[in-house]
């Protein structure tokens, strides 16, 4: 099947040429917009295969840690120590923007357990955030270079009906931006907390490879048949 690209205020959206029967909630890292990981996207083919990417734009905000200039960001950042001083009000202010996108694809008729939230850096924190505290039953998690900025509250604020979900994780070896360490420790919490925790390394630093897409594309087949 071939796709149509639409271009929203607030997304991006791949739309199957068909119904949709599955859906990506794809998010962008720091001063980046959804237009980031489109070719991403697009290269795995996903609508050909029947699944809807929606690629939002975060909200524009000044950002700390770049002097205050304002770009796209889900969140600030006080610190380059990433686990000290986070933006729980800017974490969480985005977490509801997430959920919106999850449930008007819901609404849009795909069923929660055909729906994946995805992505890098920032978006990934926002994509663990977000689809651990999902009220209904998703698919799995993917995120990429990234980490749990709220541990000790997502643990509290799980939903039930996530428990136990499928996340993929992946990270590069030599990322300058969000450590390894901070990676491996936020896998480690997650597999405690009893999440199907899948975590690959990649050499590389903060970026993505085509090793990590191939690993996601077979992830994703799984996750969504």
């Amino acid at each position: 099947m071939k796709a149509s690209l639409i271009e929203r205020e607030d997304a991006l959206v791949l739309e199957p040429q068909g119904p949709a029967t599955a859906s990506v909630v794809w998010l962008h890292g720091l001063g980046a917009d959804g237009y980031d990981f489109l070719p991403f996207a697009q290269a795995l083919g996903l609508a050909e295969r029947g699944v809807r990417v929606v690629l939002p734009h975060a909200p524009r905000r000044p950002v700390t840690i770049n002097g205050g200039y304002v770009m796209r960001a889900w969140y600030d950042v006080h610190d380059p120590d990433l686990a000290r001083d986070p933006d729980e009000g800017g974490i969480r202010g985005s977490v509801d923007l997430v959920t919106h996108f999850l449930a008007r694809e819901i609404t849009a008729g795909v069923p929660s357990t055909r729906l994946v939230v995805a992505g890098f850096s920032q978006g990934g924190v926002l994509a663990l955030e977000a689809g651990l505290r999902f009220a209904e039953r998703l698919a799995g998690i993917i995120g990429l270079s990234t980490y749990l900025a709220l541990p000790a509250a997502t643990e509290s604020e799980a939903s039930p009906a996530n428990r136990g979900l499928p996340v993929f994780l992946g990270h590069g070896d030599h990322d300058p931006v969000i450590p390894l360490a901070l990676g491996e420790l936020s896998a480690a919490r997650l597999a405690g907390l009893g999440y199907q925790v899948q975590l690959r390394r990649y050499p590389m630093a903060h970026a993505v490879c085509d090793a990590e897409a191939a690993d996601v594309d077979h992830w994703l087949r799984r996750a969504l048949g």
